[in-house]
């Protein structure tokens, strides 16, 4: 069961990588809003929605690093299996930025938006990831949520990108930025993994942060 559930999180990294990027390329989501900001966020939502419906019943469906940090600093998952999650969700998006740059020549990478410092990118950040994982540990905390959970989780991503999409194209998620990272790296374009060490950190220490002030607020 434990390989399905690392599977399952391989396939829907893949899938969020490939389809959320994917509609910010097809769009030509860039620094400048217009509505391909709202496709790209709607995108990145509708994926969750689709994979927290399919393999959410066999993995959950964090396909997110801070997601399964949060998940395990809330006591919900052993240590094992929060690497296992892990590799898979890197591994998921390494493959889904992998096809992506083949077809489309560009993988989905991200950077802050010009005139955003380090400091607001990984504010920023941090505090989109811990808004996105204490949603995600509330409505899943509960089963008379099941049926609604995979839409709330989706549409509070959708959100989440409509915020931060100008000032560093979003991530909230480690795997998601690295594997497009390490893809254009490998083709010659390496300027992205510069600076993916903000989108693996922040996304980190705010899932972190979701699970102790989740912990805090719901305890007995």
């Amino acid at each position: 069961m434990t390989a399905k559930k690392f599977f399952a999180e391989l396939i829907g990294t893949f899938a969020l990588v490939f389809f959320g990027c994917g509609v910010a390329i097809a769009t030509g989501c860039s620094n400048m809003g217009d509505s391909a900001y709202a496709m790209t966020a709607l995108a990145f939502g509708l994926v969750i929605v689709g994979m927290a419906y399919s393999i959410g019943r066999v993995s959950g469906c964090h396909v997110n690093p801070a997601v399964s940090l949060g998940v395990f600093c809330a006591g919900r998952m052993s240590f094992s299996e929060f690497i296992g999650y892990i590799c898979a969700q890197v591994v998921g998006a390494i493959l889904g930025a992998f096809v992506l740059f083949a077809i489309a020549g560009v993988g989905g990478t991200n950077a802050p938006a010009d005139g955003v410092s380090v400091v607001s990118a990984l504010a920023l950040e941090c505090i989109l990831t811990f808004f996105f994982v204490l949603v995600i540990l509330f409505v899943t905390a509960d089963d008379k949520f099941e049926r609604i959970a995979g839409v709330v989780i989706g549409l509070t991503l959708t959100l989440v990108h409509l915020v931060g999409i100008h000032f560093t194209g979003t991530s909230v998620n480690p795997a998601r930025s690295f594997g497009p990272a390490l893809v254009a790296a490998l083709q010659g374009q390496g300027a992205a993994l510069g600076v993916v060490w903000i989108f693996i950190v922040a996304p980190l220490v705010g899932g972190a942060l979701a699970a102790v002030v989740y912990k805090a607020l719901a305890s007995k």
